[in-house]
């Protein structure tokens, strides 16, 4: 085997991209978990913020604020395991810190008129990033006194936050109080006597809920009570409510139909094209003792370039994921790739962005020190060209291919094996495609070695910058009979990726994913948690400012599955599960 350059020992970048997809489920789970705040003894008047937000709103966040009995229990079960603190949900405070505010303390501020149910939405998926901001600030902490804490506003994001109210009185004197700390003025819509800043940000109580967000968003929750067509209405949103699970503590419904998004949103907007892929989803959270359950329900969509989705309920996925070495702690099944391929890696480029957008320069690659960005870019940059929306691109490449899977092996840096294998429907054309990726990355800068291995009928070393070791990649013929198109870090990752001793089809990983997920769903995605902090601490990542705040959670889980299955009635599922430490 060549040796890596000596910049950086060892195949180490394969675990970006599974600690991005562990950390964001780790932090879409506390943001929305994070709700559920306070305590249960309310007399709420139970009213669905949902029945006041617009039907236009492309992004809907509900929910139980102030649950009771075992839901409770489960909230808070699962908080304390993923912070360490006794009381996990004070921070979340913070999304009501409107400019001007002095801390808010939920026994003196909130409780005496917090009902049971609280909304959040938007208006614009443009401003999707905002509500990330918005939620991430309760969840990792930050200037309490930040103007520029609170999403909504003139130049911030559309939209508004929409409480149930337990007593209208006090609900009023505590927006008139946070408006006047805003200096806010006193305005009139529709009849309806409301507080407004010069930055645009709104106050006021509507049909006994209490609204802080954009004018704009409050406005239409006034126009929506006096009359409007709600979103607790709407077809598909009323869909998808009806086949969430039991127990759901909340949700998180996305409606990119008929939005003015240009595909090429990062972030939270990209996560949710990661789960969608074009459709309405709703993504459910579920806790329970020592596991918390995402369950993304997408509504079937008849528009052309809609199907599929990386995290999607294709029985393929599951298939691929099987076929990978028995010894995987990371392993993702995808199907269908020669349609979804274009698609799935826009995903992971929004994906790759949550926590940090990946740079283009790849500086400091070339120093011996790992760099997230540059490691983000380095890995990236075969499969934009292999993904690329051109019609060469799907003649050379997306053209042959069938499922794929993507794998990494070994418990320490010199035992890591890791690789992306794709099936090949067309040996022929997955063969000359060895030569057209090196050409293409050749041209973007990479240097290329050649490369023999066992197995293949054409390989390749790819040098690419950012990354600290040789990507190969190869064509030939696996154990089972098919051909696969593997690039892999090192040539034995090619070797295990062709002729895996044993697979995970009968392997006990995938046996306990299964379980966890239930619902006789069969795992696509297998994730040993702390196998992948163990790496990331041996790269030197774990300080990297890109991921270091997410660190804590990953510890405080210990596996990740995914798997989807149809639920009938134009809906699908793609189910999450995290499971936590106990003790925590």
């Amino acid at each position: 085997m060549r040796s890596a350059p000596t910049t950086a020992p060892g195949p180490r970048p394969v675990t970006l991209l599974p600690a991005k997809l562990a950390a964001v489920a780790c932090a879409v789970a506390i943001a929305v978990l994070l709700a559920g705040c306070g305590s249960s003894h309310t007399s709420g008047t139970s009213v669905d913020p949902a029945g006041a937000v617009p039907a236009s709103a492309p992004v809907y966040v509900g929910a139980t604020v102030r649950p009771g009995g075992s839901q409770k229990t489960a909230a808070l079960s699962a908080g304390r395991a993923l912070t360490h603190q006794a009381d996990p949900y004070l921070r979340l405070l913070e999304a009501l810190q409107t400019p001007g505010s002095a801390a808010l303390s939920f026994k003196r501020d909130v409780a005496s008129w917090l009902g049971p149910h609280a909304g959040v939405f938007l208006s614009s998926l443009r401003s999707a990033s905002s509500l990330l901001t918005l939620l991430g600030h309760g969840l990792l902490g930050g200037s309490a006194s930040s103007a520029a804490a609170f999403g909504f506003g003139a130049s911030g994001a559309q939209g508004a936050i929409v409480l149930d109210t337990s007593d209208a009185a006090k609900a009023r004197s505590f927006l008139d109080t946070q408006a006047q700390h805003a200096g806010g003025h006193s305005a009139t819509y529709r009849g309806i006597a409301y507080q407004s800043t010069a930055a645009g940000v709104a106050f006021g109580l509507v049909d006994r809920l209490a609204v802080i967000g954009s004018e704009s968003g409050l406005r239409s929750v006034i126009d929506t009570t006096l009359g409007g067509p709600p979103l607790a209405r709407a077809s598909g949103y009323s869909k998808l409510l009806a086949a969430a699970p039991s127990g759901a503590l909340a949700h998180v419904y996305w409606n990119p139909v008929g939005s003015s998004a240009d595909g090429t949103q990062e972030g939270l907007a990209g996560l949710v094209m990661l789960l969608a892929s074009g459709h309405q989803v709703n993504v459910s959270l579920v806790p329970s003792e020592g596991a918390l359950a995402l369950d993304a329900d997408t509504l079937a969509s008849n528009s052309p370039g809609t199907t599929g989705g990386l995290l999607s309920s294709d029985p393929q996925s599951a298939a691929a994921l099987g076929e990978l070495p028995g010894d995987s702690w990371l392993a993702i099944g995808l199907g269908h790739l020669s349609t979804t391929i274009t698609q799935d890696v826009q995903a992971l480029r929004s994906l790759a962005s949550v926590g940090g957008t990946p740079g283009g320069s790849g500086e400091g690659s070339s120093s011996g020190a790992l760099n997230f960005k540059s490691l983000l870019e380095g890995l990236l940059t075969p499969l934009n060209a292999l993904g690329a929306n051109s019609a060469q691109a799907k003649r050379d490449f997306a053209s042959w291919m069938g499922s794929a899977g993507m794998f990494a092996s070994g418990g320490s840096l010199l035992e890591l094996r890791a690789a992306i294998v794709i099936t090949s429907k067309n040996p022929a054309l997955s063969r000359a495609a060895v030569s057209k990726l090196a050409a293409q990355l050749r041209r973007a800068g990479a240097s290329l070695r050649p490369a023999t291995i066992a197995g293949a009928d054409a390989a390749v070393g790819v040098a690419l910058n950012g990354l600290p070791v040789v990507l190969d990649v190869a064509d030939g013929r696996a154990s089972n009979g098919q051909t696969k198109f593997v690039m892999g870090f090192g040539e034995a990752s090619v070797a295990a990726a062709l002729s895996p001793p044993s697979t995970l089809a009968a392997a006990a990983p995938r046996g306990a994913a299964a379980a966890a997920l239930g619902e006789g769903i069969q795992p696509s995605v297998i994730l040993e948690l702390p196998t992948l902090v163990s790496l990331l601490e041996g790269a030197g990542l774990t300080e990297d400012p890109s991921i270091s705040a997410f660190v804590p959670y990953l510890r405080a889980a210990t596996t990740l599955a995914g798997g989807g299955r149809p639920l009938g009635g134009e809906v699908q599922r793609f189910r999450l599960v995290l499971g936590l430490q106990r003790g925590g």
